[in-house]
């Protein structure tokens, strides 16, 4: 029964607390937010800094199987963008995911990243494009950009203006509660406290 209540968190440094003590990341603070308001969920952290959407889809189905997870939030993508990989090659290994996360009998949570501007219009368009797309295409909740409220400040950032540092996280964790916690309520009315 413990098992139906896992929320797998499936991402980057983004989500892997990168250049911070694992404590003052959005996940550990997620676990901490879903405890104090009464959530039965435990939250796993399957986030690897420097994952692309090839390297995610590679260790998705044993982390699906190992942690039978109820809610997936699937965050990837920023590092195929980084390096420049094909928009299409990573809307595949997004789709897949998604695939195999509902396969899984997952909900899921897709949070959308943006990528700066100086891999030109083009590129960066057909890249933020992905993640509202699949959204729709397998009706999944989308958080359209997870660092709105931190990106362009610069007192919220770490040096390298990628990750958010302690004082960002919080309200990182702000920009994807609302559409995680309409997902919760659903499973606990469902399956009850």
């Amino acid at each position: 029964m413990a098992s139906a209540r896992t929320i797998l968190v499936f991402g980057d440094s983004l989500s892997a607390a990168y250049g911070i003590r694992p404590e003052q990341g959005w996940v550990t603070l997620l676990a901490q937010r879903l405890q104090a308001q009464g959530y039965g969920y435990q939250v796993v952290n399957a986030s690897v800094s420097g994952e692309t959407s090839s390297g995610g889809l590679e260790r998705l189905p044993r982390a699906l199987e190992l942690h039978k997870p109820a809610i997936v939030i699937l965050e990837l993508g920023a590092n195929d963008g980084l390096r420049g990989l094909p928009v299409s090659t990573m809307r595949e290994n997004l789709a897949h995911m998604l695939q195999l996360s509902r396969a899984a009998g997952a909900r899921v949570l897709l949070l959308g990243i943006r990528i700066p501007p100086n891999y030109g219009p083009r590129y960066t368009t057909g890249f933020a494009a992905v993640y509202p797309e699949l959204a729709q295409r397998y009706g999944v909740r989308l958080v359209p950009f997870l660092l709105e409220k931190v990106a362009l400040d610069p007192t919220l950032m770490q040096q390298d203006g990628l990750h958010p540092n302690p004082a960002g996280q919080p309200l990182v964790l702000d920009t994807l509660w609302p559409d995680l916690e309409k997902l919760l309520k659903n499973k606990a009315r469902n399956g009850g406290h």
